[in-house]
């Protein structure tokens, strides 16, 4: 298979469907930063820290290239003449998102209470988590422009909001983990 195929090379590109779009549509910009978050889980992922938070990591990026195949589903073209589903592939449901809930309820009960906002840093995979929850955001900013555009499954919205708070405990978790000290956002009084 050939990895260029030079149908872009005018600044547009095909969805999921055939339906071509600029580049810089909000669809693209969405599943593109969706699949910039997929990047940044995996580079953290690679990082030294326990099996089961790699697995997990691993099973959220599976996730991430669902998610990306939803939003890069041309919602005109996701059901087919004989009635079936374009996108043929086990979709977000209420299950992914109380997985990423119970993933935080369970890192939380080991983390001190949080008294103030936290500087991201610390240890170079903390602040990797931190990037990526900002991406995440990102993501989520943008999904929500695509949504009010052309509306799509709730559960996406859902699970990208879901997965940047379980990004910030993760990056508490792993803080934690690592011995890496949290700094507290104190802002300084302002003279009267």
């Amino acid at each position: 298979m050939k990895i260029y195929t030079k149908t872009g090379d005018k600044g547009t590109t095909a969805l999921f469907g055939g339906t071509r779009v600029s580049k810089n549509h909000i669809r693209i910009d969405s599943y593109g930063t969706i699949d910039e978050l997929n990047a940044w889980i995996g580079l953290i992922r690679d990082q030294e820290m326990d099996a089961y938070t790699k697995n997990l990591l691993t099973l959220i990026q599976h996730k991430l290239f669902t998610l990306g195949a939803i939003l890069a589903t041309d919602p005109k073209k996701a059901i087919l003449k004989n009635g079936r589903e374009r996108l043929n592939i086990p979709k977000i449901d209420a299950s992914d998102i109380e997985l990423l809930e119970n993933e935080m309820d369970v890192m939380n009960e080991s983390l001190p209470p949080m008294t103030h906002f936290i500087l991201p840093g610390g240890h170079t995979t903390v602040s990797y988590c931190h990037i990526a929850r900002t991406v995440c955001r990102r993501a989520e900013r943008m999904a929500t422009e695509l949504f009010e555009k052309e509306p799509f499954e709730e559960n996406v919205m859902s699970y990208i909001n879901r997965l940047s708070d379980f990004l910030f405990v993760l990056a508490r978790k792993l803080s934690k983990d690592l011995n890496a000290k949290e700094i507290k956002w104190i802002p300084e009084k302002k003279d009267q």
